[in-house]
């Protein structure tokens, strides 16, 4: 995978986060997920279907629970795509 790839995931996900979210919290790779943008478990089932749709692959549930920041998000995604 190449950094436009990176680049690619990291847009995708703000965009799917900002609609998801209703708070005018700008999205930037340091966005906290929870605290910031109050992404509940039911929302964070939600966007990691999506996720796996947009992206094609398959993310495991219990490599979300370090999952704290939009960078570790995408960098997460990022790994999941680069090994399938």
């Amino acid at each position: 995978m190449t950094e436009s790839n990176y680049d690619e995931i990291m847009q995708v996900l703000c965009d799917r986060l900002s609609s998801l979210t209703n708070s005018n919290v700008q999205i930037t790779p340091e966005t906290n997920l929870i605290s910031q943008l109050s992404i509940d478990s039911i929302k964070l089932l939600n966007l990691i279907m999506e996720i796996e749709d947009a992206f094609d692959v398959s993310i495991p549930i219990n490599a979300l629970t370090d999952v704290q920041t939009v960078r570790e998000l995408v960098d997460l995604v990022y790994k999941i795509k680069s090994a399938s």
